[in-house]
């Protein structure tokens, strides 16, 4: 039984041992640090899959991670950082964190009819924000037989995710999804759609004021 017990021991010991290494290693990359930051932190998404059974917590945590991975990209454009660049054909943001530097995210953008461009800045941010569908979205939405509430609180259901960033006094709004299949594609009514997980790492790092360009 001791010498069991002594093995079982020293398995352990080497697999932290394996495990501190790796990490080490995974801080020399600034990307891989960038991840792992994320995936550490506290996050409102963290909270909510911390709730329930293990497959609940899978389901949930599904229903939170991008299908495509962010990036720290070269980002050539002379623009200051802490701009946000929106592309709508690649389908993707940059958020600048330094001269010729970017960390890329995938998002959703505005589908056919829907798509718009233009430069405003962040007005506000919030945290599991409150959806309040507009009239037009309603009625639109009705035609088609589904209704739609006037407002819905925050929450893992709500469509505006765990995290918004609101664009001037527009109705636009960088946020959260709970569609992470949309993520890449184009099939929003007009805001950038984000992973949760994702849109709690840029709101982390945006501030109130922030330049927002959205281009072709």
């Amino acid at each position: 039984m001791k010498r069991i017990f002594a093995a079982l021991i020293a398995t352990a010991l080497m697999a932290g041992t394996a495990a501190s290494a790796h990490a080490k290693d995974a801080r020399q990359d600034p990307t891989t640090v960038a991840s792992l930051d994320s995936a550490a932190a506290n996050t409102g998404w963290l909270q909510v899959l911390s709730q329930g059974g293990t497959r609940q917590k899978a389901k949930r945590r599904d229903i939170n991670q991008s299908p495509i991975a962010r990036e720290l990209v070269a980002f050539p454009a002379a623009v200051a950082p802490g701009t946000i660049i929106i592309d709508n054909s690649e389908r993707r943001l940059y958020h600048v964190v330094g001269r010729g530097i970017a960390v890329k995210y995938a998002v959703s953008v505005g589908r056919k009819g829907f798509l718009w461009t233009g430069t405003n800045t962040v007005s506000r941010k919030a945290e599991w924000p409150t959806w309040v569908p507009p009239e037009d979205m309603r009625v639109r939405e009705a035609k088609k037989g589904k209704v739609l509430p006037a407002s819905m609180e925050g929450g893992i259901d709500n469509p505006l995710g765990a995290r918004a960033m609101y664009l001037g006094s527009t109705i636009y709004r960088i946020h959260g999804t709970n569609q992470p299949l949309s993520i890449g594609k184009a099939m929003s009514s007009g805001c950038i759609r984000m992973a949760n997980e994702d849109v709690e790492h840029l709101y982390a790092n945006v501030e109130i004021g922030a330049t927002v360009v959205v281009r072709d």
